[in-house]
């Protein structure tokens, strides 16, 4: 059937530059014939050699076109009363001048077969996604492709030796666990395919973690990403679809893969995710990638000083550090000068992009504070979520007529020992990595390193009421701290991280794990 996944457009709109149009001195119709030989209709992707350009129209439609070379590529659709139907993909280069015809017939589509010494949990034939480029094009697949996915035995490809063309698949086999291999050839071979061996694949497990996201239901899937894109880029192979927490493994051939993970709510809508850190694997390595491990905390948003302002952007305020997601808050907003209110106000960046700044007129000492929590108009929120609210309080000096970045931190706390469910045993002690951080905001806002001074770090089992501090021990380019949790609850967690100069922050994540 016709493939929809991200990252790939089948179609393109029809895209005819002005200049073009009036050059336009020849035309071209393809006609595309299904697997019995009967006219079946399809839009063709049309894209001129070697420019890119690219055109949209309907079989046998014909289309004015510039003389010169182009590839007309197509997916021929053909349903089926049981089944998925078939899908054939076929390309053709075609000199264009004067009336210019050409057919893509299915009938000499070879079926796309992919085999695997597969284990005895795998039963049925594998999903394959397939796509044609147009080689010549720096930036393919993009709009320069057309994709069909189906069923082995149900995706046919014409074979066509010409370089400027490019042929891609994903094969997908599942069983307990996941098995996906992907392969690309130059030209569509005459017998598109291959054979794959486990041992030659890597592992990658998806840990999914319960009680962090603002839903339970999770997507987790694995796209193809090449250094350099070719046909196989963004290739989709869906994993695992459960409520969290699960864990999933899938194996694939060695390369680039983009590990991804939606978040469903009740009501249907995509809530959250995210796509973390790409992965080189090679043959035979085994790595875990984590999604909604506790415990969330702001991602990268700093205070500046700027246009005689102190600005900030209240985003990515909480968010999976594993993957540089952050959901929707409200939040409120305040700077202080002294026991003065310079500016306080309440933002949300749901459905809308806030930006607090507030006009300085001299030097000295500020204050700016933070108290968000998540907010997803229309939907429930799991019970007993983790890190629904996080505070920040930062204390700097600032100078209206120099711009930088404020010299404060933020903080990650990673909690060891929790269960799937982000908890802790009931009367245990927790150990807790912490890591003070701090990036460049705007690069024409001067940014400058800070040497940490001190670290203090204090745990309340109580929501906040009361704190105890905990011991903090160096540990290389981070701290160690141990919380001693009681018999049920949350624990939430406080860091302070000041510098030689005197700037503070604090912050604050709320429920940052459960006791269970």
């Amino acid at each position: 059937m016709p493939l929809a996944f991200v990252g790939v457009a089948v179609l393109v709109p029809l895209f005819v530059p002005a200049a073009s149009a009036q050059a336009a001195s020849a035309s071209l119709a393809v006609t595309t014939l299904g697997r019995h030989g009967s006219k079946v209709a399809t839009t063709v992707n049309v894209v001129a050699v070697p420019s890119g350009e690219s055109y949209s129209v309907a079989s046998g439609k014909r289309i004015n076109l510039p003389s010169g070379r182009y590839i007309a590529m197509t997916d021929i659709y053909e349903s089926a009363a049981n089944g998925l139907g078939t899908d054939t993909l076929g390309a053709q280069v075609v000199s264009v001048s004067g009336r210019a015809s050409v057919t893509l017939d299915a009938r000499k589509g070879k079926a796309v077969k992919a085999s695997l010494d597969t284990p005895a949990d795998v039963t049925g034939p594998p999903q394959i996604s397939g796509q044609v480029c147009a080689a010549t094009v720096g930036n393919m697949p993009s709009a320069f492709s057309v994709a069909g996915w189906n069923t082995a035995g149900s995706l046919y490809a014409i074979p066509n030796s010409s370089k400027l063309l490019q042929f891609g698949y994903l094969a997908q086999w599942t069983g307990n666990d996941t098995y996906v291999a992907v392969k690309k050839t130059t030209g569509i071979p005459a017998q598109p395919g291959g054979s794959f061996k486990r041992s030659g694949l890597a592992a990658m497990r998806l840990s999914v973690r319960g009680g962090t996201q603002m839903a339970r239901r999770n997507d987790t899937a694995l796209q193809a990403l090449p250094k350099v894109s070719d046909c196989t880029t963004d290739l989709y192979a869906n994993v695992h679809d459960a409520d969290a927490p699960y864990s999933a493994t899938v194996h694939v051939t060695p390369g680039r893969w983009q590990p991804r993970d939606d978040i469903f709510a009740d009501n249907g809508d995509d809530v959250g995710g995210g796509f973390p850190a790409a992965r080189t694997l090679k043959a035979g390595q085994s790595v875990t990638q984590s999604f909604g491990r506790a415990a969330w905390s702001p991602l990268h948003s700093l205070p500046m000083v700027r246009q005689k302002s102190v600005q900030f952007y209240p985003g990515s305020l909480i968010g999976d550090p594993d993957v540089g997601w952050a959901d929707p808050t409200k939040e409120t907003v305040a700077l202080y000068k002294g026991s003065t209110t310079v500016k306080k106000q309440t933002l949300t960046n749901w459905r809308s992009d806030p930006d607090f700044s507030a006009r300085i007129h001299a030097a000295g000492w500020y204050r700016l504070t933070v108290d968000a929590h998540r907010y997803r108009p229309g939907i429930t929120f799991p019970s007993g979520m983790l890190s629904p609210r996080v505070t920040l309080d930062w204390r700097f000096k600032a100078d209206p007529a120099k711009s930088t970045v404020a010299p404060v931190f933020l903080t990650r706390f990673l909690p060891a020992g929790l269960n799937n469910r982000n908890q802790a045993a009931a009367d245990s002690t927790t150990t807790i990595t912490v890591s003070a951080g701090r990036g460049s905001q705007d690069p024409d806002v001067k940014f400058t390193k800070v040497a940490v001074k001190s670290v203090r770090v204090w745990a309340s089992a109580d929501g906040g009421k009361t704190w105890k501090a905990a011991a903090v021990t160096r540990s290389g380019s981070a701290w160690k701290v141990s919380v001693h949790n009681p018999a049920s609850g949350a624990i939430a967690l406080r860091s302070e991280v000041t510098d030689s100069d005197g700037d503070r922050s604090v912050q604050t994540v709320y429920r940052a794990y459960a006791i269970g």
